[in-house]
């Protein structure tokens, strides 16, 4: 079974999106429906909702709606990446709220919309401290130059479990393998910090191809490894790339030749362990 730990739903009359305008292509609704029909038939099984940055008051209930969606019978959806706000002093009791709810798994807050000094806080590193000993991971989203920030965050919360999402974004369509590769093996130094393997369509050009992949692919796992990575479809962005069963064919041919035991690992065995997942 392969576990999706990186799915976005969009439900515009439900809940407010303000950067879906600035994304035409993605300004639209992608519901569960419409994902499960086809990952269902790549052999997905279980996935992980990652927050799809909603406006701030509507936080909270997209967690809700989704564990709703979750309730239905047969659903695929185990559990939920929900946003927060690290940098505000509500966050103590919102994690506590949070803890209560057996759904969500970790937290995310998207580092590359904002300016660069909002992880250099004092109360956004407390914060994400008080993670420590719960269980609950926190996602790192951002761009190369900004790994650096990320891995100061790192280091000062040795105790939390990071998933670097997206492989670290490398510029693959601007060809920046070299602005991306020493900052990814420096990250990848931390044993705390898991890599996602996702995203990479979305950010090659319109005609990429497998070879264009190949070399961003090898550096992960020279760097990261297999123990320490999990897959991620990053529907509906990947669309941009393809589309879903375009993402799942071009990581199974990355992944060929590759031992049984360590692509369970990739597809399901490590997001198993991390997030306690059945």
């Amino acid at each position: 079974m392969i576990i999706d730990t990186h799915l976005h739903l969009i439900y515009r009359e439900r809940l407010s999106y303000p950067w879906l305008k600035s994304v035409p292509p993605l300004d639209a609704d992608f519901t569960y429906e419409r994902y499960a029909r086809e990952a269902r038939r790549l052999g997905i099984g279980a996935v992980l909702h990652m927050e799809v940055d909603v406006a701030e008051e509507d936080i909270e209930r997209e967690t809700g709606f989704v564990g709703d969606l979750a309730g239905a019978a047969e659903s695929l959806l185990v559990g939920a990446i929900a946003s927060c706000r690290p940098e505000q002093a509500g966050f103590a009791d919102y994690l506590e709220r949070v803890r209560a709810n057996g759904f969500v798994r970790g937290f995310r807050r998207v580092l590359h919309v904002v300016p660069d000094d909002v992880s250099e806080g004092s109360l956004f590193r407390e914060n994400i401290r008080r993670l420590a000993a719960t269980g609950l991971t926190f996602d790192l989203c951002v761009l190369p130059h900004q790994i650096e920030k990320a891995i100061a965050l790192v280091d000062l919360a040795p105790d939390v479990p990071f998933i670097l999402d997206h492989c670290g974004v490398p510029d693959i369509k601007g060809g920046g393998f070299g602005v991306w590769e020493g900052p990814l093996a420096e990250i990848a130094r931390r044993p705390n910090v898991t890599v996602k393997l996702s995203g990479l369509p979305a950010y090659g050009a319109e005609d990429w191809t497998l070879e264009h992949l190949k070399p961003y692919f090898a550096h992960v796992v020279e760097t990261f490894g297999f123990d320490r990575m999990v897959w991620g479809s990053d529907w509906p962005v990947c669309t941009l790339g393809g589309g879903l069963s375009t993402w799942m064919g071009a990581t199974q041919a990355l992944l060929s030749g590759v031992s049984l035991e360590d692509k369970e690992k990739v597809f399901s065995a490590n997001a198993r362990r991390i997030w306690r997942l059945p």
